[in-house]
This record gives structure tokens, sequence and C-alpha cells, in this order.
């Protein structure tokens, strides 16, 4: 198994907004897993912290939902896993209509829990603790949420969840959040990338940190929560 990523434990760090349009992935090959980031919800459109809230997807966030769903088709998944997050299920439910597979939903795969911050808005978060919310904005390994959940929770709550579907049939598609795919292409790593969720929603990422830098992933650009 990937040596996991060890995080010191607490600090705050965000990250900043950015445009994507949905980037292909290169043509299925040696990878056994690939992560899937939801679909746009008004959350994200607006820039507010939506962590474990139960939003779902907007239209577009629909649309990049079924675009995701042919590019997963190409892949010959044997199995979908999914966070049960609304926005994230949602995704998968429509990806599943595509390849014949029902999600697997797994707690361990959620958001990071935003704590105090849930549903404020970037611009009010920054206004009202600019410090933290650079150290957010920076992807800082020791950022925690006032409130709430740290990066290095996260990370070891999704390595454990990887294991799992690892140790599953493969090839496996998970279909989760931007902040859970930072985590998990670190545990990949075997180091903290703090660029590493920095993927546009409806994105097919495989697990491979690589792989996923030459796509265009993670690239010195920031994004959003999801």
């Amino acid at each position: 198994m990937p040596h996991r990523a060890r995080l010191s434990d607490r600090a705050g760090q965000p990250r900043q907004r950015a445009d994507y349009a949905p980037l292909p992935v290169s043509a299925p090959a040696q990878t056994r897993v690939y992560l899937a980031r939801h679909g746009q919800t008004a959350y994200n459109l607006e820039g507010r912290f939506q962590g474990q809230l139960p939003v779902p997807l907007d239209d577009t966030g629909r649309d990049q939902a079924a675009e995701l769903a042919e590019r997963a088709a190409a892949h010959g998944f044997r199995t979908l896993w999914s966070s049960p997050l609304l926005r994230a299920r949602e995704t998968a439910d429509i990806v599943a209509q595509r390849i014949g597979l029902s999600p697997q939903e797994d707690p361990r795969l959620m958001e990071t829990d935003a704590g105090d911050w849930t549903d404020l808005s970037f611009a009010d978060v920054q206004a009202q603790a600019p410090e933290l919310f650079a150290a957010f904005l920076a992807g800082d390994s020791g950022f925690a949420f006032p409130g709430g959940e740290s990066f290095a929770q996260q990370e070891l709550r999704v390595g454990a969840a990887l294991d799992d579907v690892e140790a599953g049939e493969l090839p496996a598609l998970v279909v989760c959040h931007g902040m859970v795919i930072r985590a998990a292409l670190s545990v990949r790593a075997g180091h903290w990338l703090p660029s590493g969720q920095r993927v546009p929603n409806g994105a097919l990422v495989p697990l491979d940190p690589a792989a996923a830098a030459r796509a265009g992933f993670g690239a010195d650009v920031a994004s959003q929560p999801s």
C-alpha cells in the first residue's frame, strides 16, 4: 500500500476560487483508482463554504456530472464509491446510470468539516479572519477549520478509505470533493500537496500525483472548497 502522508496537526489555510472548464483525462491506462470531483453547486458558484451541508447540484453541476459519466464509461470501472454528501451522491447517481454500477457510500470520503465557517461566504471569512483565511487558501498542512476538522484529520480518514477501495474490486471510481482529492493524492505521494485539491467540478483525476499533474490538476492556481 502507498506510504501515507503525515501532516502537522493544526493551523489554517484556505484556497482561492478559480473558474475552470472541465478537463479531459488521458486515455485509460495503468491507474486502477480514479477520483472524481462532484458537479457544481450554488455554493461553489457563490464562493461559500458548504462543508458537510446537504447542498444539491445546480443545472451546470448536473451537466458536468453527465459529461463525467461519459468519460467514466471509457474506463471499465468495476466499482463505484461515493461520499454520502448530497452533491457527491447526486453526481455518483448520474454516473451510475451510465456505467451500470451502484454507488457504495463511505462517510470517510466526505468533504472537510468546515466548522464555524460552514455556510459563510469566502468574502465574509476573509474580512473576519484574514490571516487564517490566507492560511487556508495556501493549503497549509497545519490548517484546521475553527470548530471543525483539520487537514491532518481529513488526511487520515481519507487514507483509510483508500485502503479499502484498493483492497476491493478494481478499477474503481471514487466520487468525492476537492479537498478529499488533495488528501488522496497526498497519501499516494507520501507527502502533503498544498495544491492537490485544485481541480474543477466534474473532473476525473487519476490517483497518481505525477499523472494528475501532467493532466493539469493541482496546478499553482487556486480553487474553492467543495
